[in-house]
């Protein structure tokens, strides 16, 4: 019996049909660009790529392309672009928002191979490196003149500079020396077009719309970043670290506080709860005090004087806010160790439960105790335990909610349980995320903290650079459509109050 005709097929099967003969078009035309060996469609070998940090949602790619320069992206957008097919662009893989989460029909654009660095000049104090070098590589790069890259994530070891340009991502360190933004000079950027535009300049000051800032933290919808020139900063003569316990977790918020509140800015200055510390010690054995209800990590750097006198106000601070041991790192050995075991916190939480969910929200340093005793009557309402970890000297909150995967209606727990945390820092005054972006995790809460008018300039801005929509579609800007939904499941209607007109905790 002859084949039907396409257009007698049922919808499904022609869908799967045209499904079907894109997919062999694709990967046609991208053995013309890669080597085989740079092209991945076997089903067994796409779930590698199923997934970013965000392991609770997995999906695979229709195929990966994995380019190792410049030329190589242009030519895989220009064929995307030409044959409708969506791209995801995706560095180490360690974000924790879904922002690299893959598109079921469209191609995963993967910058690992991209790792070369390409200048380093010292004495002007900058290096030009491509997307797929290591965070850390950098520093290591320069360390011999006495050079490093401040952005600092926990990732650091593994996270791309790509991948930090994508997120704007910050670190330990970020409060003092600023995030990706503040540390980045210039970038070359790839449409969908294939066009290349170069963002940024190394004077200080570049004419025009500042459309460098509007890339970094673009979460892959503007365009791929194929090139970065980083600033580099002189290492700091001196660091010391300051441990400060607390038997009451409000109060160590508070403190934090009444430090910037006194115009110390320390190099950096980190939270931990007892959940958190308790997991650190047994993972690696940090030295944290047992009996803490939660530690301040207080980092003062420059040269000794400066050091000395911060360090001895920020003491007398520390004390008038309760803190019931104080201790400074007796040498640099002991300075790392503290810092490894902030570092070592998310790992570290991985042995204490099957699965866990981490947020990521950034509030008003004044609330913390405020956010603090909140998220302690959410643990009881949601039945779930919640381990913090916070950068806390900048807001930036890093709840971690435990759960079992395998335990039914759990995950949605979790799920439920972070959206409250998220849409509290909107009426705190904060905002739904401090270094991980929106990714798919927080689509939903980009519906409670922005209006229609907000979300649609988002939308014709990514148009003016994406016009037929293809990088990194359903990411980070959510549809007018799903905000109708986000709000009738939710109740929410319209802009949310501040959070002097509500309740407080």
């Amino acid at each position: 019996m002859s084949a039907a005709p396409e257009h007698d097929l049922p919808a499904a099967a022609l869908a799967d049909t045209v499904f079907v003969a894109r997919r062999r078009e694709l990967l046609a035309e991208l053995a013309r660009i890669l080597p085989a060996t740079r092209v991945i469609s076997e089903p067994e070998m796409l779930r590698v790529y199923e997934c970013d940090g965000l392991s609770a949602y997995r999906q695979a790619p229709l195929a990966v392309a994995l380019p190792d320069s410049e030329a190589e992206v242009v030519a895989i957008l220009k064929l995307c672009r030409r044959l409708g097919v969506p791209v995801v662009a995706r560095g180490a893989g360690t974000g924790l928002s879904g922002g690299a989460y893959p598109h079921a029909q469209g191609l995963l654009l993967v910058t690992a191979r991209m790792n070369r660095m390409l200048e380093i000049n010292a004495e002007a104090r900058y290096a030009i490196v491509e997307p797929g070098v290591r965070n850390l590589a950098i520093s290591e790069a320069v360390a011999a003149h006495g050079l490093y890259y401040a952005p600092d994530p926990s990732s650091q070891l593994a996270c791309s500079i790509g991948g930090n340009v994508a997120e704007n991502a910050g670190g330990i360190h970020c409060l003092k020396y600023g995030l990706t933004v503040h540390n980045v000079l210039a970038l070359r950027l790839v449409t969908i077009d294939g066009e290349v535009l170069e963002l940024g300049h190394m004077a200080p000051e570049s004419a025009g719309l500042d459309l460098l800032a509007l890339a970094i933290g673009s979460e892959g919808l503007l365009g791929v970043v194929t090139e970065v020139t980083v600033r580099l900063l002189p290492r700091p003569p001196l660091a010391r670290c300051l441990l400060a316990a607390f038997a009451d977790l409000a109060a160590a918020g508070e403190a934090v506080a009444a430090i910037i509140a006194a115009g110390v800015i320390p190099a950096g200055l980190e939270l931990m709860d007892r959940g958190a510390t308790e997991a650190v010690e047994r993972y690696i054995g940090a030295g944290y005090p047992a009996d803490a209800a939660a530690i301040l990590l207080v980092e003062s750097d420059g040269d000794a004087h400066t050091v000395a006198a911060e360090i001895e106000q920020v003491c007398a601070i520390l004390t008038a806010h309760g803190a019931t041991e104080l201790r400074l790192a007796a040498d640099e050995a002991e300075r790392q160790r503290f810092w490894a075991g902030r570092k070592a916190a998310f790992p570290a939480t991985g042995t204490i439960a099957p699965d866990y969910y981490c947020m990521d929200g950034t509030i008003p340093r004044r609330h913390l105790g405020d956010m603090l005793t909140a998220i302690a009557a959410m643990q009881a309402r949601f039945g779930l335990r919640c381990v913090n970890v916070f950068h806390a000297g900048d807001g930036n909150l890093h709840p971690l909610i435990l759960y079992d995967a395998n335990e039914s209606g759990a995950l949605e727990r979790a799920e439920a349980f972070g959206a409250e945390i998220l849409e509290l820092t909107v009426r705190l005054g904060g905002s739904i995320t401090g270094e991980h972006g929106v990714g798919i995790e927080k689509i939903g809460q980009m519906c409670v903290q922005f209006g229609e008018a907000e979300r649609h300039a988002m939308h014709r801005l990514k148009a003016a650079f994406d016009p037929p929509g293809l990088l990194n579609p359903g990411k980070a800007i959510p549809s007018l459509h799903r905000c109708a939904e986000y709000g009738s499941r939710h109740g929410h209607h319209g802009t949310p109050q501040p959070f002097a007109e509500l309740p407080r905790f």
